[in-house]
């Protein structure tokens, strides 16, 4: 969603902005901008902003030779107030004097994350006579600095956030003090990065932001404050105590700006479809035997944290995630229960810690999140917690977020950076991590036997090679795209663990073309779903060879019945044909337990094609993000 870079520096710092904003570009956003202390002419606060694309605001920038030594640069998601100019970041304190709207104060802000009593701010600001030119609550933020200001930007800064309520990581200058740039953060993510010779300093939502710049990163953590001046910074926990640098180290981040390019591809999405061969090959690399310790590789070392032990110890699984990620583990419960036969319960993220659940200490909490940030899941793994469920694990794209680094146990995928909103190497990385998961819990419970793990382990090994074979099916999607352009509705079909991959089908479907489509267990049609068939309504089949196809071949006559047009990947040997009414796509091979990581594959392409053929954003799908870091 939102994104944060900022510099101080005794270099223009203008270009390093603007590029970290065309990093930070895959987040998602509606609106952007930048503002500087600028020293030409009267010395003061300048911005750009803008509600289309960087590469507009950059060429505002140029246009109005904008540059300066210290500032900070925003894309938002708007969440308070409509995308239009005034509701941009940066925002500006304007102080009390007459006019004052018309000029800028003394205090400029970003701000990612949602203010919960602005409303209660706002109107007490407003009593002291402050000019509110936006809806957001970040201008709130800025007003209120600038109220608390007395000389000392930190101190301001520091006495502002503790009456905020909600989340928020910010940036913050003053024209008084134009060598420093104060940050904080709870709630959202917020990174140091350390210049070269340590004679600038930046900040950022995310290590991508600043690659090519630095790599020299600092991860701030709840509650932190830090004060950045040149050549030096201090840092302050949520206690407003002095951090040490061991408690918070400089870490090595390649954050590689080359994976952001776009190569000979149409659009990130497309690329990353294909990329998924390699995506799951390097997920899957040094995988060389079914072992608990695969999850203490690469976990974050909390103190007593060991997979084995907590694998022989758990009696249940608890999975907490959102979209995407969400459908994944609905999967993985399909696998637990029926391979390690260990019940699994599959939560929304954002609807767990709002109900009341009963706790189990011995349940092992996984959570999936491909950037690691999700607002929603980070806020349900810490209400398990705080339930006494103390065995945490995470699939997660990216080993240095907050995810992995609150979890004691992790699998950190490899699928690289994903750049498309709409996530696909993401989605079925963490299917090869929980299937992972699944054989490790299966011989933690002495489930799992050596014949049976050395035939699951073939199987990851050739699934590269599969998903390649299940590429090559791209023209014959092309063909079914082609219809579906011209539709506004379509229905998806699967039974057993290949229904949520039809979930996924349909949500990948309407979030890039913004087709309406709905997924549902095959079984349930005839209670409900089939009134809506008719010969306009597409029905997409998920149809492997495996134990309910028979019973999935009943559903598809019921459709066909009813006039109802059907749209059908079968495995090679299901004896599905084509006919009228009844198109079919033949999937190279069965899979087994594996299928759904081959079959979600051709329904990326049929959404990624019917969009291209309706004209839509593929990577940038109207009023969505990429990374959820709001509630």
């Amino acid at each position: 969603m939102c994104g944060i870079v900022g510099a101080v520096s005794t270099r223009n710092i203008v270009p390093v902005l603007v590029q970290g904003l065309e990093r930070l570009e895959y987040r998602g956003y509606d609106s952007c901008g930048v503002a500087v202390y600028a020293q030409d002419g009267t010395p003061g606060l300048r911005r750009a902003r803008s509600t289309s694309r960087v590469a507009e605001l950059a060429e505002q920038v140029a246009t109005t030779h904008l540059e300066g030594t210290l500032g900070i640069a925003h894309t938002r998601w708007a969440t308070h107030g409509a995308p239009a100019i005034h509701n941009a970041h940066p925002h500006f304190s304007h102080g009390t004097h007459a006019g004052a709207s018309s000029k800028p104060g003394r205090v400029a802000l970003v701000h990612n994350g949602i203010i919960e009593n602005h409303d209660e701010l706002r109107a007490a600001l407003q009593a002291k006579g402050y000019v509110f030119d936006s809806q957001t609550d970040t201008e709130v933020i800025a007003h209120l600095v600038d109220s608390l200001y007395d000389g000392d930007i930190f101190e301001a800064v520091k006495a502002a956030v503790s009456q905020l309520q909600g989340a928020y990581a910010i940036a913050v200058f003053c024209k008084d003090e134009p060598q420093r740039l104060i940050g904080a953060r709870a709630g959202s993510p917020l990174i140091l990065g350390v210049g070269k010779d340590g004679q600038e300093h930046f900040l950022a939502s995310d290590a991508m932001a600043l690659a090519g710049v630095t790599d020299q990163i600092v991860y701030l953590e709840e509650g932190d404050l830090i004060d950045m001046q040149l050549g030096k910074y201090w840092l302050f926990d949520k206690a407003r105590k002095a951090v040490a640098p061991a408690q918070r180290p400089v870490k090595t981040v390649l954050a590689h700006s080359g994976a952001a390019e776009l190569g000979p591809y149409r659009h990130y999405m497309q690329k990353e479809i294909f990329e998924q061969p390699r995506a799951i090959a390097d997920t899957l690399e040094g995988v060389e035997g079914i072992t608990p310790e695969l999850f203490d590789q690469q976990a974050n070392h909390v103190p007593g944290a060991n997979a084995a032990r907590v694998f022989a110890k758990i009696d249940s699984v608890l999975i907490l995630a959102c979209g995407t990620s969400y459908y994944s583990g609905c999967t993985a419960k399909y696998w637990i229960e029926s391979i390690a036969k260990i019940p699994c319960h599959v939560e929304v993220a954002s609807e767990y810690r709002y109900r009341d659940s009963v706790p189990n200490p011995n349940t092992l909490v996984v959570t999936i999140t491909q950037s690691g940030e999700t607002a929603d899941t980070l806020a349900a793994l810490r209400h398990a917690q705080s339930l006494g469920m103390a065995h945490t694990l995470t699939i997660c794209n990216v080993a240095t977020s907050a995810m992995v680094r609150e979890c004691s146990l992790a699998y950190v995928t490899r699928a690289g950076v994903e750049i498309g909103v709409a996530s696909t190497k993401a989605f079925t990385t963490q299917l090869a991590g929980l299937f992972l998961l699944t054989l490790c819990l299966a011989q933690a419970k002495g489930r799992l036997s050596e014949s049976e793990e050395a035939r699951h382990l073939k199987a990851l090994r050739h699934l590269p090679a599969a998903l390649q074979a299940v590429l090559a099916l791209e023209p014959q999607l092309i063909a079914w795209a082609e219809d579906f352009a011209q539709r506004e509705n379509a229905l998806f079909l699967g039974r057993g663990m290949h229904y949520p991959i039809a979930l996924e089908g349909a949500l990948k479907l309407k979030e890039i073309s913004y087709i309406h489509a709905e997924a549902y267990p095959a079984g349930e049609l005839k209670h409900g779903p089939l009134a809506l068939v008719t010969s306009a309504m597409p029905v997409v089949t998920v149809a492997p060879n495996d134990a309910l196809l028979e019973k999935l071949k009943s559903n598809l006559h019921e459709v066909r019945a009813r006039g109802g047009v059907l749209y059908v990947l079968a495995d090679a040997d299901t004896r599905i044909d084509s006919g009228e009414g009844l198109h079919v796509i033949r999937m190279p091979e069965h899979y087994g337990e594996l299928s759904p990581l081959l079959h979600v594959v051709p329904l990326q392409l049929l959404a990624y094609h019917t969009a291209c053929a309706r004209g839509t954003d593929v990577d940038k799908p109207r009023n969505l993000a990429k990374s959820v870091t709001v509630e």
